[in-house]
C-alpha cells in the first residue's frame, strides 16, 4: 500500500524546499521571527469581524501569511506523527519563556503533546478551513461572522506556533539512536 505523503513544499515562501518537517519549521521561523506570525494571525481574526480590511494597502501580504500558515499546520500534523520517534533536547534555560506563555508546564518540557492535543480536537482539514475563513473575512470590507467556531483552532495554532519554536531552539534526538539532529539547512 503506498502511502500519501504530505510535501514540505517551502519554495513558495520561504525560497527553498525543506527535506523534513524539523527543517520546515526552520524555514518557517527564517521567514519571520514567531512574534511577526502571532501578531498577524491575531489581526486577521479581529479583522475578520469588521468592516475594514486586514492589510488594506497591501493585501497580498495575507495571501502569503495564508500559504505560510497553510504548510506549517501540515509540518505540525507531521509533527504530532514523529512524537514517538523523537524527543526535545533538554532546555538550556536559555529559552525566550515569555514567548511561549501560551504553554502549560508540560507542553513547554514535550511540545509534540500541542500536536497531539490540537489534532486529537480538530483535523488537518478543519484547520485549513479556520484559515481560510478567517483570511476571507479578513478581507472582505462586509462585517462577516465565520460559520464555524474558530476560537478554537486558533488557540490551538498560537500554541503549535509556541510548540515548534521550542523544538527549533532546543533541538530533537532519535529515541532509539540518540543522534543529535540540528537544524542546520544544507
Amino acid at each position: 500500500m503506498k502511502m500519501n505523503k504530505i510535501s514540505y513544499d517551502t519554495g513558495f515562501w520561504a525560497g527553498f524546499e525543506a527535506g523534513n518537517p524539523f527543517k520546515a519549521v526552520e524555514a518557517f521561523f527564517d521567514f519571520a521571527v514567531l512574534d511577526y506570525y502571532k501578531q498577524n494571525l491575531s489581526e486577521a481574526v479581529i479583522y475578520s469581524y469588521k468592516r475594514k480590511v486586514h492589510k488594506k494597502e497591501n493585501p497580498s501580504d495575507v495571501f502569503v501569511l495564508y500559504t505560510a500558515f497553510s504548510f506549517f499546520i501540515k509540518v505540525c500534523y507531521c509533527l504530532q506523527k514523529k512524537s514517538k520517534k523523537w524527543k526535545i533536547t533538554a532546555s538550556l534555560g536559555s529559552e525566550k519563556v515569555y514567548h511561549f506563555s501560551s504553554l502549560i508546564k508540560e507542553e513547554y518540557n514535550n511540545p509534540f503533546i500541542v500536536f497531539q492535543k490540537a489534532f486529537d480536537e480538530k483535523t488537518l482539514e478543519e484547520f485549513e478551513l479556520f484559515l481560510f475563513q478567517i483570511l476571507e473575512h479578513s478581507l472582505s470590507p462586509d462585517i462577516g461572522d465565520p460559520e464555524s467556531d474558530i476560537t478554537t483552532p486558533y488557540i490551538h495554532l498560537i500554541k503549535m506556533l509556541d510548540a515548534a519554536e521550542i523544538i527549533r531552539e532546543r533541538g530533537v534526538e532519535k529515541i532509539r539512536k540518540k543522534d543529535k539532529i540540528d537544524f542546520v539547512t544544507e
